[in-house]
Parts: structure tokens; C-alpha cells; sequence
């Protein structure tokens, strides 16, 4: 028995040594060696094993980051925080402007968001002080309640070539692939509390940080959770895992044809620099070349698209289009509305705004928010999801903007006051095609990508 235990004991120990092996703490437990304190004032210490920031008045964001750079990793620590108004997050191959705020030095880069508000957005990525938000966690909801306030968090991130994913408290949260940075320091932020008094005092705790940077081996992440992709017209191995398809490929026009024609428009639309482009025509539904449908239909899926509007444009994303109301003009369909709000007249059109950016056209208004709204002649980022049991919701740079039942009672009533209201049944098709619209405006289109759902 003796041996059986002894030998037990050994496999243990040999388990957590490998498991360990590889990482380097990044913060001793006793002091800061290794970090410097960049940007704001608040004021950062060493408590029983803890690094802990804490917030002061009339400053903006601190930062207390490595004096080393780092590329490929993979991050872990723990996470601490007093209190549900406090925010903070932790920086990832960052980079420091000691020109930027009007010379108080500015922090820019990736950072994992550390967010105890009712948002519930932590875990999501962060661009600080140039993007706004990357992945914010409307776009994985069931990992909004992942964080625990008044407790240790374990933060986990994998910073891999141009794919970051994050966990927190061993939930999957965001998943981005991109290019802008693939090198630099890790940082630990306090949030600026501007001038208010009530939030000074604030204390984040953060232990146990550790990195490695040799021998990576990714964790498994759970297939379909939705991947911020900012490389254009491109499909991570991930994503072709969780089963999504590119639509437009980037450099032809396969998959699609004009609404009532056989073939591809031969005039109206082109492809150029990765870019599906209908080109303007006066501004007059229908324009010149017309709509185009993809050559699939579709009944329950998640569609992905990135558009690009010219000032004053009008265009559209429309679903569950079965071009049998053979009508002149636009084809018929449910619409993710594609609109430059300010400047064109059917804004104000309509009830309640329901023609506005990514409402669903004629029916209910998108709730968005301006800070999430990339201007015009900037690519912004659609997103429609139709689940198995006819729920759908609408998406506008990854922030959820409405949400309906297909065929309900409600949705029904809607259809009685709209344009729709002529045609039996508008938009309970069992499938359908996907549309890209034609309203005589020039908009741009790629990164069209579709996963079906089951």
C-alpha cells in the first residue's frame, strides 16, 4: 500500500510539473520589480501577495505595465475588485505615446476588459485609446456571467499570432483575429473616476500573474462562438471548424445572381480590391443593376457582413427572400436596413425610426447607440442571426440593436401597418435567399459569411 501511494504521489507531482512547466511569474509577490507606472496618477502598492491599484481623483486612466515587450503568449492571473462601479483590464502587446492626451501620455492597445457593472462585458477585448471595443460580450452572452464581484476572477488569455481568445473563470468569452499589433507590454489598468469623490479610494487586486512564451498549445475552445475576424474575406480554421461559409470570396461573384435574372448583373456591380461594390445610379430603387441573391437558400443561420456607405446612401441586407412576389423594383424579404441616417430623407420616414441603420426596414427601429456607430465612408459590421425556433436578432458592430419573433402575433401585427401588409405571410418563408440590395446608391460589401444552424 505504502508503494501504491508513493508511486500515486509521484504521478501527481509530475502532473502539476509539467502543468507548471514553462511559466514565468511576472510579479514576485513583494514588490514592482519589472513594472513601470505610465499615464495617469492612481496610485499603485503591494498588499499580502497582491498588486493593487487604487483610484484617484482628477485623473485619467493609470497604467502600471511590464518593462518587457512580448509577442505570442499565453496570460494568466487573478483579478480582484472592490466594487460593481469600479472597472479596469489588462493591457496586451501594448504601447505607450508619452505625447498622446495632450502630452499626459497615452496607453494604446489591446486590453481585456474587466467590467463588474449590470454591462456584465468582462473578458471582452478592448481597444484602448484608438478602436473602442473589438469584442465586446453582447457578442457571446452566455459568457456575460462569468464574472463574480467581491471574489477572485482567474483570467486567462491566449495571445497566439493574430488570434487573441479569452476565458474568465474557465468560460470561453472572445475570440479576434487580427493584425494591428503583434508585439508588445502588458499593463494593468485603473479607470479614471474623473472628478468624482464617492469612487476615490477604489481598490483592484491583482496576484498569481504568470506568462509563458515558449511552447504554446492553444486551449480547446467550444465550437460556435462567434469570431470578431478583421482579416477581410478570410475564415479562421476555427470558424471553418464551427461550420461558417464566405459568401463573397473576395475576388469573383460565385454564389450569386441578379433577383429575377439567371445570370450575375452584367453591369451596376464590381469587385475590385476585395470589395463587392453596387455602384450609384441616381438613387433610384432597383438602380441599374439591380439586386443580387445568393444561389443558396437558408432557413435558421447566423450571417456576418461588413458594409460601407457613401454619404447619403441608401442600400440594404435582406433575408428569407423567395422572389416569388415576382413585383417590380426591389425584391421583397425581411431587411437589415443600410441607411447614412442623417443625411437620407426615409430616416425620417416610417414610425418611430423604423428605417433607420439596422432596423428591420418598415417594422422596428434599431436601439443604437452613437458611440457604436462607425461614421460614413468607414466599414461598419452587420449581423443577422435566425435561430432554429424563429427567433432573430439584428447586430450593428456587435452590439444587439432588436430582437422578434418570426411569425408571432406581434410580429404579425407589425406586418398589418407596414408596406408589407399587402403580400400573405410577408416574411414567414420556411427558407429563403440571402439579398444584397440595389438602391441606386453606391455601398460596399465584404467579409459576407454565413453559418447555418441547426
Amino acid at each position: 500500500m505504502r508503494l501504491l501511494n508513493l508511486f500515486f504521489f509521484l504521478i501527481v507531482g509530475l502532473s502539476v510539473s509539467a502543468q507548471n512547466e514553462g511559466w514565468r511569474n511576472l510579479f514576485d509577490g513583494k514588490s514592482l520589480s519589472g513594472w513601470k507606472e505610465l499615464a495617469g496618477k492612481a496610485e499603485f502598492s503591494v498588499e499580502n501577495g497582491n498588486i493593487v491599484g487604487q483610484t484617484v481623483e482628477n485623473s485619467g486612466n493609470s497604467f502600471l505595465v511590464t518593462e518587457e515587450e512580448f509577442g505570442d503568449f499565453i496570460l494568466e492571473m487573478d483579478i480582484k475588485v472592490d466594487d460593481s462601479s469600479s472597472n479596469s483590464g489588462v493591457q496586451l502587446r501594448s504601447h505607450y505615446n508619452p505625447e498622446g492626451h495632450e502630452r499626459r501620455g497615452l496607453v494604446y492597445g489591446y486590453q481585456y476588459e474587466i467590467d463588474p457593472s449590470s454591462r456584465k462585458w468582462s473578458g471582452g477585448i478592448y481597444d484602448e485609446g484608438r478602436r473602442d471595443w473589438l469584442y465586446p460580450v453582447s457578442l457571446n452572452a452566455p459568457a456575460e456571467r462569468a464574472f463574480k464581484n467581491d471574489v477572485y476572477n482567474h483570467v486567462r488569455v491566449e495571445c497566439i499570432g493574430n488570434d487573441i481568445k479569452t476565458w474568465l473563470n474557465d468560460i470561453p468569452v472572445a475570440c479576434l483575429v487580427d493584425t494591428m499589433d503583434s508585439r508588445g507590454f502588458i499593463g494593468l489598468q485603473v479607470h479614471s473616476i474623473g472628478n468624482n469623490s464617492k469612487l476615490a479610494g477604489e481598490k483592484i487586486w491583482f496576484k498569481n500573474i504568470r506568462i509563458r512564451t515558449g511552447n504554446l498549445v492553444p486551449q480547446p475552445f467550444p465550437l460556435g462562438i462567434y469570431v470578431v475576424n478583421d482579416k477581410p474575406n478570410s475564415l479562421s480554421a476555427y470558424e471553418q471548424e464551427s461550420g461558417w461559409k464566405l459568401l463573397f470570396d473576395g475576388i469573383s461573384t460565385k454564389g450569386w445572381k441578379g433577383a429575377y435574372k439567371p445570370t450575375f448583373p452584367e453591369k451596376g456591380w464590381q469587385v475590385q480590391d476585395g470589395i463587392l461594390t453596387v455602384l450609384a445610379s441616381e438613387g433610384k430603387e432597383g438602380g441599374s443593376g439591380g439586386d443580387i441573391v445568393t444561389l443558396d437558400e437558408y432557413s435558421a443561420f447566423d450571417l456576418s457582413f461588413e458594409f460601407k456607405l457613401t454619404p447619403g446612401a441608401n442600400s440594404g441586407v435582406k433575408y428569407f427572400v423567395t422572389l416569388s412576389e415576382h413585383n417590380s423594383g426591389s425584391a421583397i424579404g425581411l431587411e437589415y436596413q443600410l441607411l447614412d441616417d442623417s443625411l437620407h430623407p426615409d430616416a425620417k420616414l416610417g414610425r418611430d425610426g423604423d428605417r433607420t441603420l439596422a432596423s428591420l426596414y418598415d417594422l422596428i427601429r434599431a436601439n443604437k447607440q452613437k458611440r457604436f456607430i462607425h461614421p460614413i465612408g468607414q466599414w461598419n459590421t452587420g449581423r443577422i442571426i435566425v435561430y432554429p425556433g424563429n427567433h432573430v436578432e439584428h447586430y450593428l458592430n456587435g452590439i444587439k440593436v432588436l430582437e422578434y419573433e418570426r411569425g408571432s402575433q406581434a410580429f404579425r401585427d407589425l406586418v398589418a401597418i407596414s408596406k408589407y401588409k399587402i403580400w400573405d405571410h410577408f416574411g414567414e418563408a420556411k427558407e429563403g435567399h440571402i439579398l444584397l440590395q440595389d438602391h441606386g446608391n453606391e455601398a460596399s460589401f465584404r467579409s459576407v459569411k454565413i453559418r447555418e444552424l441547426h
